[in-house]
């Protein structure tokens, strides 16, 4: 116990890049973990948006009044901010993981959805989907072989754009305390913490802020270079 009261609060150095914490555990290697966590949950969570989201978007191809109750739903979403809807899920479920992921999930169901339905709407007047349906093939067929295709692009560069968000969104909620919660680390959560000490310890807040920002600029730099790659 008197050993980590001597290592609390180190200021950075060799052996400990971004210094330790208040009880004197490495925060570079904190950081690290809780960068593990936060990829095992934007990389469920996105997923997840993205296909409920093209399923809510493609409702029109199997019937139109399930397309318009899917833009409904889509509607309802948007009217929340990203962080409103996860301060909501987390007063009914309580701050943690599940929270985050429910949160991560449902914010991420508008841009996906909205981006299925605007391609399928620019494809249902094309000659060769006019010619598939004249041929009688069946509306699955048709979302399996030519609708989603043809909409992998934009999809895949809004994916990497949900990944931003989502980081983001876990990083705004545990700063304030409803993300994942202590001793089990998170950018958010690490930053968060570090602002209490940041006049002991520097680098305590930038270290975990330095490897958030490098990581929501290398997703943006993707983002970018798909959507450049769409666009030719």
């Amino acid at each position: 116990m008197n050993d980590q009261a001597h290592e609390a609060l180190l200021s950075p150095s060799l052996q400990h890049p971004f210094g330790t914490d208040e009880v004197g555990r490495d925060i570079f290697t904190r950081t690290f973990y809780g960068l593990q966590l936060d990829f095992a949950l934007i990389f469920l969570a996105v997923p997840l948006s993205l296909i409920i989201g093209c399923t809510l978007g493609m409702l029109r191809v199997l019937n139109r009044g399930l397309g318009e109750l899917g833009q409904r739903i889509i509607d309802i979403i948007l009217g929340f901010p990203s962080i409103i809807l996860g301060l909501s899920v987390v007063a009914i479920t309580g701050p943690g993981f599940t929270a985050l992921f429910i949160a991560i999930v449902i914010a991420g169901v508008p841009a996906f959805g909205r981006l299925t339905r605007s391609s399928l709407l620019t494809l249902e007047h094309r000659d060769y989907i006019q010619a598939a349906k004249g041929f009688g093939v069946s509306r699955l067929r048709l979302i399996t072989r030519h609708y989603l295709p043809n909409s992998s692009g934009p999809l895949l560069a809004q994916l990497t754009i949900s990944l931003i968000s989502a980081v983001i969104l876990e990083a705004s909620l545990s700063v304030v305390g409803l993300g994942i919660q202590p001793p089990t680390p998170s950018l958010g959560g690490l930053i968060s913490t570090g602002l209490r000490y940041v006049y002991a310890q520097l680098g305590y807040v930038i270290g975990p802020a330095l490897v958030f920002v490098v990581l929501a600029a290398a997703l943006n730099l993707i983002a970018d270079g798909l959507s450049e790659r769409n666009s030719r």
